[in-house]
């Protein structure tokens, strides 16, 4: 990949970095009444379903650090502990996204038994969780799929080789589709349940990360396996 242009590659992780960092800090800027959350049973607009896109994102910014490595440190440093890295990031996302999981199936199971439970229930619904403000959701998705768009675009401007790296493809798409999934299950219901489709998106995402986070373990287990005959055969 001699004709990797760099700074372009720069600019495109900067991009992807700024979306990880928006859907991170999504809570703190687009709460209804700009108020923090005391747990996850009082979460601020709008829920879960945008941060979460982050520990997918995460894991698209380090598939991208793997691919890039080799041109950064020496192939043989890159690749003793390329697998050991991957098992270990691969093990970390996947045990979070399992509890992400949890935590959201939780609040969807009380969300829908607060809704059901008229008429007492539903009010504590009503107060806690039907303000959704899915315009400000609206506008932070429109601003993170920008971001993400620019990013491709300046990751096949600096060398359009990465576009033949599967993976890459792959999990950058599958980004680019949980964006577009809770978006649209803001949008598909009244705004007094964006709170339930939202959630509901978030445990979508949750197991795409999960999913992946799975093939990159498996996938690291030989390199480890290797990594470790190698040291022992080393004097």
């Amino acid at each position: 990949m001699d004709s990797l242009r760099k700074p372009l590659l720069i600019v495109a992780a900067i991009l992807l970095v700024l979306a990880v960092i928006a859907e991170l800090g999504s809570a703190f800027y687009i709460a209804a009444d700009g108020a923090e959350a005391d747990s996850y049973t009082d979460l601020p607009t709008p829920g879960l379903g945008i941060r979460y896109l982050a520990i997918l994102d995460a894991l698209v910014l380090f598939t991208l650090g793997i691919i890039t490595a080799p041109l950064l440190l020496p192939a043989r440093i890159v690749g003793r502990i390329q697998g050991v890295i991957s098992f270990v990031v691969a093990l970390l996302v996947l045990l979070g996204a399992i509890m992400m999981i949890i935590v959201a199936i939780n609040l969807l199971i009380l969300m829908i038994s607060l809704f059901m439970a008229v008429p007492f229930g539903t009010a504590v619904y009503f107060a806690k969780f039907a303000e959704f403000n899915t315009g400000q959701a609206a506008a932070t998705l429109a601003v993170i799929m920008s971001l993400k768009l620019a990013f491709a675009g300046f990751l096949v401007a600096a060398h359009p080789r990465f576009v033949q790296n599967k993976g890459l493809v792959l999990i950058v798409l599958s980004s680019f589709i949980a964006t577009i999934i809770i978006s649209f299950l803001h949008s598909m219901v009244p705004r007094m349940l964006a709170s339930i489709t939202d959630d509901i998106g978030a445990i979508v995402v949750a197991i795409l990360a999960a999913i992946w986070a799975l093939i990159y373990l498996i996938g690291s287990i030989p390199a480890v396996i290797k990594a470790l005959r190698v040291d022992r055969a080393l004097p």
